[in-house]
């Protein structure tokens, strides 16, 4: 039987979510999103390339908005955080754009990794929770995504942030979809499998 204190929490959590995304979604900063998609596609014109990373449990949203972009127009790579520093950056060429994400922008491992993003040659959009961070302050660009709580009994685990940077994410990833043109045709072409896969009548 699931104790009482349990679905308290999860009711708080929630109730959490809900207080930090209408603030979140009500302060959304558009034109930090066109500053982004812009050094991106001046990027792609000359042949570079998107690659994301993250450290702990923002690389999992680095991977997803990897594959995310790349279903919707903009080929991108998943950089991991680590393994940058120990061979991975040889994915990267002068010219590519990095989105680096973390929420308090301090990260040890991933300072270590946006030095070498720059050493490499290549420009840094930071996704981060604090824009006077050192992650926002060494990048080309800083998008926000930072919430007042993650939510649950400890306030510690990511929850509330991963959410707000997926958000950003998907922000983005819509922005350049339709500069890129995306059509159901060419959604289609690239998502053969499954019920995506299939134009939808109004589509044909």
């Amino acid at each position: 039987m699931i104790q009482e204190k349990s679905i308290k929490a999860v009711e708080s959590f929630l109730g959490s979510a809900k207080e930090s995304f209408t603030s979140f979604i009500n302060g959304f900063d558009i034109s930090a999103c066109c500053k982004a998609a812009e050094i991106i596609r001046e990027s792609q014109t000359r042949g570079g390339r998107l690659h994301i990373t993250g450290i702990g449990k923002p690389g999992h949203v680095a991977a997803y908005a990897a594959s995310l972009l790349s279903s919707t127009g903009n080929p991108s790579y998943f950089l991991h955080g680590t393994e940058a520093v120990h061979g991975s950056c040889g994915q990267l060429a002068e010219g590519d754009v990095v989105i680096a994400i973390s929420n308090s922008g301090e990260t040890m491992e991933l300072k270590a990794t946006v030095n070498a993003v720059h050493a490499n040659g290549c420009k840094v959009i930071g996704v981060t929770g604090n824009l006077h961070s050192w992650l926002a302050e060494h990048s080309e660009c800083a998008l926000f995504a930072g919430v007042t709580e993650e939510g649950g009994p400890l306030n510690r685990a990511p929850r509330n942030s991963i959410n707000a940077e997926m958000l950003v994410l998907q922000a983005l990833s819509i922005m350049l979809q339709v500069e890129t043109d995306w059509t159901p045709e060419k959604y289609v072409r690239c998502h053969p499998g499954g019920k995506l896969g299939e134009l939808r009548d109004n589509e044909k």
